[in-house]
């Protein structure tokens, strides 16, 4: 069939036409706030690098050296993450600067997992006024799981409040007629685990709990409140205490030669920050509670998730502890990171990324425990609600007991 030179030049014009139409339809896929471009994820933090709290800041060196990995693998969907990490000393003060900063000069998409309970609600209003999630906080406070009142925050971790009511429950089918001493940190997160704890022991709080001693974190050390703990005569003592007053805690029992059923909240259940430091022979049958895998503990040995983390920290973080537990859980929130913009896709809006941080069912990040998942929605910020008991032996975390679930402990 012959086709006439003008009846092609209308044909080829309406070709033309539909090929610039599906050009402008394909760039208007593409939505765009503030720190994201075509090549580009401007991601900020805030971690102390420095101060009281520095132990935590090799969460943010795992998330920077995941972040490095994804983008040596293309990054996502052809995007590279700059990852912009602050130190703010566990400052609250300097919390707020340096939101601003990430804010308002670097220009950021997002922050992601900001250390710290104090930190995280000095800039809670700020970042929610501004419309800027403030995604996976590090910190369990149970503050970060209200989206009606702060739709742009969101946490991770089980909640303090809820892993203190499963220590609750344990105390009560294991060691119901004891008496408890409690070591805290005189803070919001300190304050969350004993009111999860008090209230998991329901009717028998006023006979158990003999003695507590709050600490601030200002303090050079808490050994004349482990003194005074010990002369309460009290058979269990639950430390809630950051990193290095817990490793403080456990050295002052061991040269008191008190021996109590010890149990240390998770955040500072670290192998290498904690254990070592206090003397890991003098923290044997500490008990404590986590979410992720310990690659030292042998039933993981061909477990083919703890062979990639093995392969990960040997290239982009060679000079991590292998079986430090803070290094997992930085490697398991940076995959929920990854997982919440893959999904976003090409629509980089803030609003489309807090959807999308809103949207987890049943995610696997690699090193979680079995049985545990990541799920939210829009009327529940409390992405992980499972966690195990572990016991210190040897060099390694065991597990023990069934998957407790933190939302239903009581």
């Amino acid at each position: 069939m012959l086709i006439s030179s003008s009846t092609f030049h209308v044909v080829s014009i309406a070709a033309a036409l539909m090929v610039g139409c599906s050009a402008v339809a394909s760039a208007q896929t593409k939505q765009y706030d503030v720190g994201a471009t075509d090549t580009e994820i401007k991601i900020g933090n805030i971690m102390p690098y420095s101060g009281p709290a520095s132990a935590f800041s090799i969460l943010g060196k795992a998330e920077a050296a995941y972040f490095k990995k994804i983008n040596d693998e293309g990054g996502i969907n052809g995007r590279k993450i700059n990852f912009v990490s602050y130190d703010d000393s566990y400052s609250p003060a300097k919390t707020v600067e340096q939101a601003r900063r990430l804010v308002e000069s670097d220009e950021v998409l997002l922050l992601f997992s900001p250390l710290g309970t104090a930190s995280n609600t000095a800039i809670q209003r700020y970042l929610n006024t501004r419309k800027i999630p403030q995604l996976f906080v590090g910190s369990g406070a149970s503050k970060w799981n209200n989206p009606a009142e702060y739709p742009w925050t969101i946490g991770l971790a089980p909640s303090y409040l809820s892993e203190g009511k499963a220590y609750a429950r344990f105390l009560l089918k294991e060691h119901s007629d004891s008496k408890i001493a409690v070591i805290y940190q005189n803070d919001d997160f300190g304050k969350d685990f004993l009111n999860g704890l008090k209230q998991g022991l329901g009717d028998k709080l006023a006979t158990m709990i003999v003695a507590s001693e709050g600490y601030e974190i200002t303090e050079p050390t808490v050994d004349s409140r482990v003194v005074t703990l010990k002369a309460s005569g009290a058979s269990v003592l639950v430390n809630i205490s950051s990193p290095k007053f817990a490793a403080q805690v456990i050295k002052k029992t061991n040269e008191l030669s008190w021996k109590p059923v010890h149990i240390i909240v998770s955040i500072s259940a670290s192998i290498e920050t904690v254990m070592k430091p206090a003397g890991i022979e003098t923290a044997q049958g500490i008990i404590s509670a986590t979410y992720v895998k310990d690659p030292a503990d042998p039933q993981w040995k061909d477990d083919a998730e703890v062979k990639e983390y093995d392969q990960f920290l040997a290239k982009y973080y060679p000079e991590a502890g292998r079986s430090d537990v803070l290094i997992g859980a930085g490697y398991m929130t940076a995959q929920a990171l990854v997982h919440v913009l893959r999904q976003a896709g090409n629509n980089l809006t803030r609003e489309n990324v807090m959807k999308q941080a809103a949207s987890m069912q049943n995610v696997h990040a690699k090193m979680l425990l079995p049985g545990i998942s990541i799920n939210t929605s829009a009327t529940n910020y409390a992405p992980i609600q499972q966690m195990r008991l572990i016991k210190l032996t040897g060099d390694r975390w065991e597990i023990f007991g069934d998957v407790i679930n933190t939302s239903d402990a009581k």
